[in-house]
């Protein structure tokens, strides 16, 4: 994996041209001083990072528009930055750049008519959820850090979540953006409109884009009407592999609103940090959800229980009571935090299509064993999106050493099933050597020739992705 800070070179930045962005920006919403700009260097993959020489907080995209103006004009590259909750080193810090903070743009509008929300990029996921729920409506992606994620920094990774196995991942919500382009032009995308093929699809250009050929200063996102509450069922399993296999015959007959999975290893790793009562002896859980309306949400669960049962389940539980099934989720939801406190993390999204998960998971193991790595795996399971979290200590170089080793096998497994590298967490800077592998020659060089198209001086958050 390269680090972040070695991809691009320290540029020198003059005092006056520091006065020059405080005109342009304002100084009170301008940072300087290296112990306040240290909050603003990493992401929570906390991969290698430079100082910035300057962090903006903008509140308007008037304020981002002349930043990047400045930037273009003196040739400083620019990290564009929201909650500084992904996973794959995307708004590491450049050493000398310019680091622009979105996390004061968090207006939500709720526009009912239309079921839509218009919100700005810093705006958390889980206050635009509370705004469309105020209007019994939903915004359905939900990353597991929804409670602290931004709306910015889930546009730029196309993140996904616990229900994009019904409910589709960002882009299917995505209708309209404002984006300020590297030569500090803001354009707008879309809107409000449900269809329209006037154009090329330039909204979902920049959706999963990861800040490199614009920053997004507003959003315009689709709503749907709230879904009933779902009933929940907890199924354990013997091994890894048994679960896996149920869940691509689930797959195969019935579309849970959710299913997640958690490894023997994961379950004791969450249960250490939660004291829940999760079961210490398990192979692997499903969590299930259905959220079908009426007596079908009843049926779907009876058929997704029989069909656990049938597969070799030890436990089987279902509820209806909505509490009770948060509950479990909590437990899925506080996996990364509890992993944090073990060691450094090297956090893998992999993903393949759902028939491979059996031999994904299995690969995954193998490689946890071979090269003597601790690797717990939890995952969105329904649609085959993978998180193995590589744990070693940091203190230890031969240990980091076959971390990372293990982190490139993972990728290659990935691959080599026709799966992907990242399914929602973004290539950043911990897997931008891996991409090539993914795309090959022709299609990686179509991604360079459309960044050099709107990004010609490679300014944009460079390092990241490609």
């Amino acid at each position: 994996m390269p680090p972040a800070a070695a991809s691009v070179a320290r540029v020198s930045v003059t005092d006056a041209q520091i006065a020059e962005l405080l005109e342009a920006v304002g100084a009170e919403d301008v940072v300087l001083a290296e112990p306040a700009m240290e909050a603003y260097r990493f992401d929570w993959a906390r991969t290698p990072a430079g100082m910035p020489r300057a962090v903006v907080r903008a509140r308007r995209a008037e304020q981002v528009q002349a930043a990047v103006r400045w930037a273009a004009r003196h040739g400083i590259p620019v990290v564009p930055r929201g909650a500084g909750s992904g996973l794959a080193g995307g708004s590491a810090a450049i050493d000398g750049g310019l680091t622009i903070s979105l996390d004061r743009m968090t207006e939500v509008r709720i526009d009912a008519a239309t079921r839509t929300a218009i919100a700005e990029p810093g705006a958390l996921n889980v206050d635009v959820k509370k705004a469309a729920a105020a209007h019994g409506l939903s915004y359905p992606p939900d990353p597991s850090s929804f409670e602290i994620c931004s709306i910015g920094g889930n546009v730029a990774t196309n993140a996904g979540g616990l229900c994009c196995v019904k409910y589709g991942v960002t882009s299917d919500y995505v209708l309209g953006l404002d984006v300020v382009l590297a030569d500090g032009r803001l354009i707008t995308l879309g809107g409000q409109r449900v269809k329209d093929v006037a154009g090329l699809s330039l909204t979902k250009l920049f959706v999963g884009s990861e800040g490199t050929l614009g920053i997004v200063t507003r959003v315009v996102l689709r709503l749907v009407p709230a879904p009933p509450p779902p009933a929940t069922l907890v199924a354990l399993f013997p091994t890894v592999r048994a679960a896996a296999e149920t869940v691509v015959t689930i797959g195969g007959e019935l579309r849970p609103s959710l299913v997640e999975f958690m490894d023997g290893r994961a379950i004791n790793i969450t249960e250490d940090f939660l004291g829940m009562g999760l079961d210490r002896e398990a192979g692997a859980m499903l969590v299930i959800q259905c959220d079908a309306p009426g007596p079908a949400r009843g049926a779907e669960i009876a058929r997704v229980e029989a069909l656990c049962e049938a597969a070799g389940a030890t436990e089987v539980y279902a509820t209806d009571d909505s509490e009770e099934g948060e509950a479990f989720l909590v437990a899925r939801r506080s996996f990364f935090p509890a992993t944090e406190r073990l060691g450094a993390l090297l956090i893998e999204d992999v993903g393949v299509p759902v028939p491979r998960l059996p031999e994904l998971l299995d690969g995954v193991a193998d490689i946890a064993r071979r090269h003597d790595t601790d690797i717990p795996v939890v995952a969105h399971a329904g649609d085959g999106n993978t998180h193995p979290n590589l744990i070693y200590d940091p203190k230890d170089p031969a240990a980091r050493e076959r971390a990372e080793a293990a982190f490139a096998d993972i990728m290659a497994l990935a691959i080599s099933l026709g799966g992907t590298i990242t399914g929602e967490h973004g290539v950043g800077r911990t897997k931008r050597a891996a991409l090539p592998d993914q795309l090959g020659s022709d299609v990686m060089s179509l991604n360079v020739a459309i960044k050099h198209a709107l990004d010609p001086q490679g300014l944009l958050n460079p390092g990241a992705a490609f």
